[in-house]
């Protein structure tokens, strides 16, 4: 191989287009062959077809990329099943804006029928983008079994499985207060009520008692909804209104007469103690209504204007209301005061409006049924997450769950396959479309108006994407799945009812372990949004940086389920990163020769192996199998953080800084076997840490091994996993190069801190008493002489301390370096004399400024324990300076 071959510089852009094309070809992503392998799975997290890939998707399917890549390496059939989800809300909203947009249209206008085939052909032109994208990044999905949420054996199953939860009385359809979005004009579920503290007002208002001149107080966060108030509500045990309990208030504004009920619910500390009761409008209030029968009175249209129950104020928005409902209340002499009140406020997902509590006919999942199995599931621990932490978050939730309202207001979206006799009002709950009603045999059927929320279709994806309801072949393979990788926030969403699905459909868990990422920050610890402008475009930095530095930098910043605080220059770790495997690589590559055998230690004998063997080659042999055993055990325990620090500081702090530069006598020497022999070693070493490099950065590793593999040796891709013999493991070596280490680094120091010229050979006197360790020292005085610029060492343990020498103590060794013939004494005084009187001064104002009680009481604390740090670091740095200062007397 030579040097014109490989060039000096690495061009990722060519190299990583080049060999995801050649994966695709070859069909490596695919699963099949061998039916008696082991198998591994995945299935993606479905990205919403609206999607574009931020630095989320990038690292969450990073992680994906790296389980599956392993496993495939391990020679397991390893399925990725990748997919997109049809995101109601999200994709007809975009649709919506579009329509309005180029053509000054509404949904309405164009009707449902058309309006749904505008958002499919959408969907078919810019959804699935983000698939595309996700090659960029190296993802090894076996795209040819792609799913959508809507695709016709999805949608058989979502029908499927909502017949069968009806059938079962698990579904039904009642009259609810659920979470209304205005803009949106839909339902949303508890989970999608993302919930903001608000700096509002308590308002008090005084209800005048009927026939009295007595009123009861109460206080409220919504002044606008008393318009629809049907009792007025106080705790049983409070003494203070006891006297007016079966008594009736005056609403005001409206005028008329309501209640004065008790319920336990009222808590007595809050406010007054006495509470507005409005059952269409918040769910604590719907709950006391129907213990108490009182009537439910909706004051508001669904987009969130007031409508005729509310008298005159009848077409006006609900904030608008709010004001002028305080305005009359002030006037009347009926608003006794105002308080400032910080509550949260439930929004939107979507589109972040403030919802609405609305008193709504909806369809909803009973979940309590399904919910016990599910977690029993994780504490059993059929199901593990990492980190274990999310299980008491999983565990209070599911306790304490709600029934799941899965009917929404839209076109777009899986219809609800319930049918309506217009001819006798039967209800038909069918997984085909009915030809005639089976009560009265008319065919005047009309289908629910409502979709189904787009998580009912999710939660069945771990099966429904193998083709359930059918018994296919894949899925009796490759159910339950292996591992899924999500973010926690969609712990309740997404995981929670996909264990509920998988053990009521499959009777079986979706899946064995869950990773929980953590979430992509600025690096001022802020969430990533359009609004801040703080994103990080992974495509751009891909383009700038290469898929492999993006990967790599996102995993060397990661730890297990933590949030990642990223700035732009993070990537520069891969890159460089990348940049030093190549260049190791080219090194390696210009010192072959064509037509020499290079042998593996496990092709030589043990006892040849043992005979050619220096301290170097057995060190980095068994540091090789130490760090391929442990990078292993870290990613089967979910550890990748930990994982790829482990092959970052073997690689770059061991193989590179250390073996390749020790093996540079014998590579540039005369001895043709001992050359051979080091290259051996250190291909061996090379190209297992290729295999292990390989699931981080797939592209790199690729291009290097092609280039260094046996023309009948398979592609990294599909080559085994790291091997390794624990005989190689060698603690004495490892002992022994840490002394040799240590020794080089103290002379090292030495020479910098005593600013000895580079081009300068320094002597070394060594006095120990330890045998071992003077005999250590003497056997490889060859890598100290090599590796720290040293002439002569004399080693021993009655040998004296030179004069005008540095020193430096390591285990039991005194290493001195004669200073004379390397420095100009004299000179060298003075630059130190400067150097401890400009520090001494440094840090006397330190520690006056740190003393400053002006200082300490108005800094932050970070910048207190940043300035105190400074202080000690100078400290130890003056006291350094007066040793290598006192190092110079005679």
């Amino acid at each position: 191989m030579s040097e014109r071959n490989i060039p000096k510089v690495y061009e990722p852009g060519t190299v990583e287009n080049k060999w995801y094309d050649y994966w695709i070809e070859k069909g490596y992503f695919q699963a099949n062959g061998d039916l008696s392998k082991k198998t591994y799975s995945i299935v993606i997290p479905p990205p919403n077809v609206t999607d574009r890939l931020h630095m989320g998707h990038a690292f969450n399917n990073t992680l994906q990329d790296i389980f599956i890549r392993y496993h495939r390496m391990l020679g397991e059939a390893s399925l990725w099943i990748p997919g997109t989800d049809h995101a109601g809300i999200a994709t007809q909203n975009v649709v919506e804006k579009r329509l309005r947009k180029e053509e000054n249209l509404t949904r309405h206008d164009l009707g449902r029928e058309k309006f749904v085939a505008r958002v499919w052909k959408w969907k078919e032109k810019y959804g699935g983008i983000i698939i595309e994208q996700l090659k960029k990044m190296g993802c090894s999905c076996d795209w040819s079994q792609t799913r959508f949420t809507m695709d016709e054996n999805l949608s058989r199953a979502v029908r499927e499985v909502f017949v069968q939860l009806y059938q079962k009385g698990l579904i039904y359809r009642g009259e609810y207060i659920i979470n209304w979005c205005p803009r949106c004009h839909t339902a949303l579920s508890d989970e999608e009520a993302i919930h903001q503290d608000h700096a509002s007002h308590l308002w008090y208002i005084k209800y005048p008692i009927k026939d009295s001149d007595e009123y009861i107080m109460v206080a409220t966060t919504r002044p606008e909804t008393m318009l629809g108030d049907t009792a007025v509500a106080v705790n049983p045990e409070d003494e203070r209104y006891r006297h007016l309990i079966g008594k009736n208030a005056i609403l005001p504004i409206l005028e008329h007469a309501i209640p004065i009920i008790t319920d336990a619910q009222v808590a007595m500390e809050f406010g007054t103690g006495a509470v507005k009761v409005t059952p269409a409008h918040d769910p604590n209030d719907f709950e006391i209504g129907q213990r108490h029968h009182l009537p439910t009175i909706n004051v508001m249209n669904g987009d969130g204007t007031m409508n005729a129950n509310a008298g005159k104020y009848n077409g006006l928005d609900r904030f608008e209301c709010r004001k002028q409902v305080v305005e009359e209340l002030k006037t009347l002499g009926l608003l006794e005061k105002i308080e400032g009140h910080t509550h949260a406020v439930a929004h939107c997902q979507r589109c972040d409006t403030v919802l609405e509590p609305y008193l709504s006919k909806q369809w909803f999942v009973k979940m309590k049924t399904l919910a016990q199995p599910a977690l029993d599931a994780v504490l059993d621990g059929r199901i593990k997450f990492h980190p274990e932490k999310w299980v008491k978050v999983y565990k209070n939730w599911m306790e304490n769950i709600r029934d799941w309202c899965i009917s929404r207001q839209l076109w777009w979206g899986h219809r609800i396959p319930v049918y309506y006799c217009q001819d006798c009002d039967a209800m038909i709950v069918s997984v085909e479309t009915p030809k005639t009603c089976p009560k009265c045999n008319s065919t005047n059927l009309i289908q629910d108006e409502d979709v189904l929320d787009t998580w009912f279709s999710s939660w069945l994806w771990p099966f429904s994407t193998m083709g359930w309801p059918e018994k296919t072949a894949e899925l009796q393979r490759f159910y339950p799945t292996n591992t899924l990788v999500t973010a926690a926030d969609i712990i309740f969403f997404w995981v929670a009812r996909m264990i509920m699905s998988g053990l009521e459909f499959m009777k079986e868990v979706p899946f064995r372990d869950v990773y929980f990422n953590g979430v992509i920050r600025d690096n001022q610890g802020r969430k990533m949004s359009k609004s801040l402008g703080n994103g990080i475009d992974p495509l751009e930095m891909v383009d700038k940086y290469s898929a492999d530095a993006v990967r790599y930098s996102l995993l060397m910043l990661s730890s297990e389920g933590q949030d990642i605080n990223l700035s732009e220059s993070a990537f520069e770790i891969g890159r460089n990163f990348a940049n030093k495997l190549w260049n190791a690589f080219r090194f390696l590559a210009m010192n072959l020769e064509d037509g020499v055998q290079y042998q593996t230690p496990a092709d030589l004998k043990f006892v040849e192996f043992k005979k050619q063997a220096d301290l170097a080659d057995r060190w980095i042999l068994s540091r090789f199998v130490t760090s391929a055993k442990k990078l292993t055990e870290s990613i089967d325990n979910f550890k990748l953080n930990d994982a790829i620090l482990q092959v970052h500081s073997f690689f770059w702090g061991e193989f590179c800084d250390w073996y390749l530069e020790l093996i540079k006598p014998r590579l540039y020497g005369n001895d043709p076997a001992a050359k051979q022999f080091a290259l051996s070693i250190a291909l061996t070493v090379f190209r297992g840490t290729l295999k292990m490099l390989h699931p981080f950065i797939p592209f790199i590793t690729e291009e290097v091994w092609n280039n260094l593999k046996a023309v009948d040796e398979p592609d990294l891709i599909v080559s085994d996993w790291v091997k390794w013999s624990d005989a190689l493991f060698n603690p004495e070596a490892e002992a022994q190069m840490k002394l040799m280490q240590e020794v080089i680094g103290a002379v090292r120091n030495i020479r910098g801190e005593m600013n000895v010229p580079p081009a300068k050979k320094a002597d070394v006197v060594i006095k120990g008493v330890n045998r071992h360790l003077n005999s250590t020292v003497q056997e490889n005085i060859g890598y100290l002489q090599n590796l720290a610029r040293v002439e002569n060492v004399e080693i021993g343990k009655d040998v004296a301390k030179p004069r005008l020498a540095a020193s430096a103590v390591v285990d039991e060794l005194e290493i001195f370096v004669p200073l004379a013939e390397l420095i100009d004494i004299n000179v060298e005084r003075t630059r130190l004399d400067k150097e401890i009187e400009r520090l001494g001064n440094q840090l006397m104002a330190q520690i006056k400024k740190i003393s400053n009680a002006d200082f300490v009481s108005r800094a932050p604390e970070d910048v207190i324990a940043r300035e105190k740090q400074k202080k000690v670091d100078w400290e130890l740095r003056l006291e350094k300076l007066k040793l290598n200062r006192a190092s110079l007397e005679v």
